[in-house]
């Protein structure tokens, strides 16, 4: 039994039991997830730093260490769709030479990106919030649009310099591919008149995509 001096709180000793801490990394992304539903919901103007903790259950103390403030909380979350997207088309390569059936996969990765429910939430509101912060506009056109285009060039002039196609500008190229793959889909999308495609209706879409782009660069 502990013994204690009289009008003094015998505090039990710390540390025993008690749960292990979140890495920092593990927290960053459940901040990330928290602050990517929190825009695309509520906005950016009604989005505080103090609600994305809230939804994230971390205390303001640990967002405000981690990630300093909104408009690198808005950054963050198009860095980190954008990193998986980048790795994923990297290691990508084209195995026996059929091109048709990389440049099919690889359109799927941009479909899946530039598709994806969340994105979209993401655009609709920086194209709504964008005259009072153009900074989510320069954020999302240069983090988001331009580097997932340039993804896509960089794969291309890998493959050209392979001999498996003919081009001479592979961004111009990538942006070609992009619109075809995409353009249409997302403005349904984002007028409420249709759902993201599903990923059957996305593998069909980027395999004509694919085909028609071939029929014309392919060696």
């Amino acid at each position: 039994m502990a013994i204690t001096k009289p009008g003094v709180v015998n505090e039990e000793r710390r540390g025993r039991g008690r749960p292990q801490s979140r890495p920092d990394e593990e927290t960053r992304t459940v901040i990330i997830d928290a602050a990517r539903d929190e825009f695309a919901t509520s906005g950016y103007a009604a989005t505080s730093m103090e609600s994305v903790a809230r939804v994230a259950g971390v205390s303001t103390k640990t967002l405000y260490r981690l990630i300093p403030n909104k408009a690198a909380l808005f950054e963050a979350i198009i860095g980190n769709g954008i990193d998986r997207f980048v790795s994923r088309i990297r290691l990508k390569g084209c195995e026996n030479g059929d091109i048709e059936c990389a440049l099919r996969d690889a359109l799927i990765a941009c479909g899946e990106l530039i598709l994806d429910g969340a994105v979209i939430g993401l655009l609709r509101m920086v194209i709504g919030e964008s005259d009072k912060f153009p900074e989510i506009a320069d954020t999302f056109y240069n983090k988001a649009i331009k580097r997932t285009e340039s993804t896509l060039a960089n794969w291309l002039k890998a493959q050209a310099e392979s001999g498996l196609i003919a081009i001479d500008n592979p961004t111009e190229a990538a942006g070609m591919l992009l619109g075809m793959l995409a353009f249409q889909p997302q403005r349904a999308v984002m007028l409420g008149h249709a759902p993201p495609p599903t990923p059957e209706a996305l593998a069909r879409r980027a395999g004509v995509v694919a085909k028609l782009f071939l029929q014309g660069c392919a060696r």
